[in-house]
């Protein structure tokens, strides 16, 4: 695994992010902490615990958005390093780039609850230390309706898919058939007497892509997190600063494994996450 070569590219993504070319309007920079205990990999028996360290980026300019998000895993012994020597360490890096229509053209586009549409431009990249020696590469192009949601935000979006991976198993590349996925994301804040809350999150309905390097057919992939969030700042005077809250994830066939013959292949997480904006 080339850890290094995962870095250079989250640097590359989060410099082009930041890009004065697209000089932000408004921006916002946290770090967060998760934990769970009931995390799940294909292949594996067992539940498997993970420390998740991220940094996120948000930011709007004249004509869109760019979000950015780096997560580093570090997995407990149960989902082991190559050579079993520890639990495995993970870096995983998403960058997405929305055009707004109404912003570029000055026009309205504006119906219902939807009040804008954007293109959608995302990508992918990720290593881990495993014996499998993952590498993922994703790439993602399409329309998102936007949505107004009582006082948060909603976005749906139908996206052209592209994956390409690392088996180290079998020792080759492997160029997943192109597809197609319905993503999801929001954020809706409310308040619980008088203290500031949000829920928010995003799932991913990802098609069949093929067959994997084992030579298997892939099954389609569904994948939620959901987070509840209580701003805890907001108590000492310092809003939108530091939230702590709960989370779930479920993931479904996961990397496009059939659950119902390989286990590990669905994760039915609670998780703890605690973060800080900038």
């Amino acid at each position: 695994m080339n850890i290094q070569r995962s870095i250079c590219a989250a640097a590359i993504l989060a410099a082009f992010a930041a890009n004065p070319a697209n000089a932000a309007d408004w921006s916002d920079t946290s770090v967060s902490y998760r934990y769970g205990t009931q995390f799940a990999e294909p292949g594996i028996e067992g539940d498997i615990a993970k420390n998740i360290f991220a940094l996120t980026h948000v930011s709007g300019f004249k004509y869109g958005s760019n979000f950015f998000n780096v997560d580093f895993l570090l997995s407990d012994k149960n989902d082991p390093a190559v050579g079993g020597q520890g639990g495995a360490q993970e870096i995983y890096a998403v960058y997405a780039n929305q055009l707004h229509l109404g912003k570029i053209t000055g026009s309205s586009y504006a119906f219902g609850p939807v009040r804008d549409i954007a293109l959608t431009t995302g990508f992918d990249a990720s290593s881990k230390n495993n014996d499998f020696a993952s590498r993922v590469r994703k790439f993602t192009f399409g329309p998102t309706l936007k949505f107004g949601v009582f006082d948060g935000w909603a976005d749906l979006s139908l996206l052209y898919y592209k994956e390409t991976n690392h088996n180290g198993i079998v020792g080759k590349d492997v160029s997943f058939d192109s597809s197609w996925r319905i993503a999801g994301a929001w954020g809706v804040p409310f308040a619980a007497g008088s203290l500031p809350m949000n829920v928010n999150g995003y799932f991913n309905y990802t098609a069949a892509k093929g067959k994997d390097g084992f030579g298997d057919e892939t099954k389609p992939e569904t994948l939620m997190n959901i987070f509840l969030m209580a701003d805890v700042g907001a108590l000492a005077g310092k809003k939108d600063t530091v939230l702590a809250g709960v989370g779930y994830e479920y993931w479904q066939n996961k990397f496009g494994n059939d659950h119902t013959k390989l286990v590990g292949s669905t994760a039915r997480t609670p998780m703890v996450k605690v973060e800080a904006h900038f």
